[in-house]
């Protein structure tokens, strides 16, 4: 794991691990998951948007991360995540992130309904 650690992004204009990783093993790219998914935290960080494209390459091992991402408490990071994750997502797989959507679109945090990602959640919601 050490090694695929060295193959993260160092900062948030490190495009050349971000393509460095597009071609990683899909195995040794999951095990990467956590730390992939902490650079949606600031959609204006230079390489957010391409590690976004890069966890659509491996949805349904990212969709449980997602999940609890929404149940936290950092409402910025769940705006990206719907928005440019979640809204990605084929129908199917945005099945499995229903209760989630439902909750936020409909009965929100004061946060959430302060960053409105409760209208991004109802948006997905009726797509």
């Amino acid at each position: 794991m050490s090694d695929l650690i060295n193959l993260l992004p160092r900062d948030k204009h490190d495009f050349e691990r971000v393509n460095e990783l597009k071609n990683l093993d899909k195995k040794d790219l999951i095990k990467l998951l956590p730390e992939l998914l902490v650079w949606l935290q600031d959609i204006n960080w230079p390489i957010a948007r391409e590690v976004a494209k890069l966890l659509l390459t491996i949805p349904q091992e990212t969709i449980p991360y997602i999940s609890s991402v929404l149940a936290g408490g950092d409402d910025i990071w769940k705006e990206w995540c719907l928005r440019y994750f979640v809204m990605e997502l084929p129908n199917k797989l945005r099945q499995s992130l229903q209760e989630d959507l439902e909750r936020i679109a409909y009965r929100p945090t004061k946060g959430e309904e302060l960053e409105e990602v409760h209208l991004t959640a109802q948006e997905i919601l009726m797509d």
